[in-house]
């Protein structure tokens, strides 16, 4: 039975089906489950496999064609450049994240190389270098949800699987590209890939001229979502470049996403994104991938049978194999599990199943296989790691502040003797820098340098931290410091000036200003105004904190379903430069800034689950 071809049917039942299918998944408990598994299987349900309740609807096609174009461009927006920054040097680290996972990925691509010739003789694949790549991918959109949900991106070890995992899911996209070029046996189509890539250099060159201007920045912060719209623009540019020099669009899309990445744009803007692609386009795509799928030409080929097992095993083989280097930093548990994790594959594989079909490179039956290996993978091995892996220690706040003098010296106690956070503070060795009185023992906290200096800062690891307070008596040094910083990363920076006239012109800057002349009028006034809101900030039990809210349990989630509410009191929302008086039902969103009343234990579980 189908649907009418040409009509909005088989599109209303897609739509329905992914908006059932998160439901279904959380009713049953099947959590462990991913959702674009699940959507997949559901296609496999009303599609070709199935019940065949799926036309050839030119709605559907069209949809789920920009639901693949937005995916590959959402999996080149999550590659976090400012990982492959050079690391500062610190006594801290015993693994350099970038230099080993560069290791690890060359490693991966040879064994690889190895396992398809393996299957080659063996006699069930034909195409070398296209198993070496379906092989040796790696799922970035699998890998780092798990990676966050387990808190790991801040580790070591989860800074080198992330990296790994980025490589692969790069590299093996631009030599696939390059391999569908090279197949087509004509030199000008080659020539006309790099023409492509030179493009998409000044492309990005203009954006990024683009969006420092005045106009974009006026523009994106009116209500007509100037940004939303902008980027929509250079997806379909890019893609039209790909599909007019013969390049898969694929790859344009994923050039887009790393153009948007490199800009760094706002978290909540990412989220906006992600949204609507994972909220309405990807799912059709997923839907739709498992209901053009037979099965039925599976069962049809004992080779490809075989080859679906074997695949998974070498999957994990070309993992574990280069990932032992890591033996000698973290334990048996740590370095199998990851290697589980790393062998999870989805998107790219589909995408290169997909691609070589069309080509005739592969029948229907291995992209079956393929498919259906895409599938058990990301089924299968984040569940193993979850299990297998030792649960990571809660990982303390670092919070640095430069300059020890009477007013850091105080807070700095008061910090170190709650458990939630790793109190540094670092002070020149001169006595005309630090004023602790000689008698006076240093704290366990401070840290001596022999100067107030950028590099020696940096060399002690004083901007490794996850809030970073430049205190010192000098608020031209403070300034000075606060600049450098703020250009090369976006922590939190509290920099301290006493002179009225500076802290008017420091306005606009992307840190935070705080003046202890100021603060001492502050609570002043709030004595004679409100002494019982003083008293509620000052006392040890029922102290404030704020929260940045950097995850949600839910696509749309109101403040009664967060997690972990029962002993703390919501005071206030921010939202960008507005505030909301908070009620049960007040949507919450990635970005959103939460004055949270409770004890300083409660505040940190409350925190682990939003952050």
């Amino acid at each position: 039975m189908e649907l009418g071809d040409g009509s909005l049917g088989s599109l209303i039942l897609v739509v329905a089906i992914s908006f059932i299918i998160p439901i279904l998944l959380y009713q049953l408990r099947l959590r462990v489950i991913p959702v674009v598994v699940a959507e997949i299987i559901a296609g496999l349900i009303i599609g070709k496999s199935g019940f065949n309740l799926v036309g050839n609807d030119p709605w559907v096609e069209l949809l789920s064609l920009l639901g693949f174009i937005y995916l590959m461009f959402l999996s080149g927006l999550e590659i976090d450049f400012s990982s492959f920054a050079k690391q500062p040097k610190s006594s801290t680290k015993l693994i350099k994240p970038l230099s080993t996972s560069i290791i690890i990925f060359a490693g991966v691509l040879v064994i690889s190389g190895v396992l398809a010739w393996t299957l080659v003789i063996m006699g069930l694949v034909d195409r070398v270098f296209l198993t070496t790549l379906i092989i040796s991918t790696i799922s970035l959109g699998v890998v780092v949800p798990v990676l966050k949900e387990r808190k790991m991106l801040s580790t070591s070890l989860g800074q080198t699987l992330l990296l790994v995992t980025v490589l692969a899911d790069f590299f093996t996209m631009l030599l696939l590209a390059f391999y569908v070029s090279i197949l087509s046996e004509n030199l000008s189509q080659l020539m006309y890939l790099l023409l492509f890539f030179c493009l998409v250099i000044l492309i990005y060159l203009f954006v990024r001229k683009f969006a420092k201007g005045k106009v974009f920045q006026v523009l994106g912060e009116s209500s007509i979502q100037f940004g939303t719209r902008a980027i929509f623009t250079l997806i379909m540019v890019i893609v039209f470049l790909s599909e007019s020099l013969g390049v898969e669009n694929i790859l344009g899309a994923f050039l887009a996403g790393i153009i948007v990445s490199l800009l760094r744009p706002k978290k909540e803007f990412i989220h906006q994104l992600e949204s609507f692609g994972y909220g309405f386009l990807i799912p059709i795509f997923f839907v739709m991938v498992g209901a053009k799928l037979e099965l039925r030409y599976l069962f049809e080929d004992t080779k490809v049978l075989l080859a679906i097992p074997l695949l998974l095993v070498m999957m994990f083989l070309a993992k574990i194999i280069p990932m032992l280097i890591l033996k000698k930093w973290f334990s048996w548990r740590e370095v199998i599990s990851s290697s589980i994790l790393l062998s999870s594959k989805l998107s790219l594989v589909i995408a290169a199943a997909t691609l070589a079909l069309d080509l005739g490179i592969i029948g229907e039956s291995f992209h079956g296989a393929l498919i259906l290996v895409a599938i058990l993978s990301c089924l299968l091995f984040p569940v193993l790691f979850n299990k297998l892996s030792p649960k990571p220690k809660e990982k303390k706040r670092i919070i640095s502040i430069i300059g020890l003098n009477h007013v850091t010296i105080p807070v700095a106690q008061d910090l170190a003797n709650e458990d939630i956070y790793d109190i540094r503070v670092y002070t020149a060795s001169s006595p005309e820098d630090n004023p602790i009185n000689a008698n006076q023992r240093i704290p366990q906290f401070a840290y001596q340098v022999a100067e107030l200096t950028e590099a020696i800062l940096r060399q002690n690891g004083a901007f490794e931290a996850d809030c970073i307070v430049i205190a010192t008596m000098d608020d031209e040094f403070n300034i000075r410091l606060a600049k450098k910083v703020s250009a090369e990363s976006d922590k939190r920076l509290l920099v301290r000036i006493e002179g009225a006239g500076l802290q008017g012109e420091l306005a606009n800057e992307s840190f935070e200003v705080f003046s202890t002349l100021y603060a001492a009028r502050t609570v002043l006034r709030a004595l004679i105004d409100s002494p019982g809101a003083l008293k509620l900030l000052s006392e040890d039990e029922g102290t404030i904190f704020e929260v940045k809210v950097q995850r949600l349990p839910y696509s749309s989630t109101v403040l009664r379903q967060l997690p972990g509410l029962e002993n703390l009191l919501i005071l206030r929302i921010y939202r960008g430069q507005a505030f909301i008086i908070p009620h049960g039902n007040t949507e919450i969103r990635v970005g959103d800034g939460l004055l949270v009343s409770g004890t300083a234990a409660s505040v940190e579980a409350f925190r682990k689950h939003v952050t």
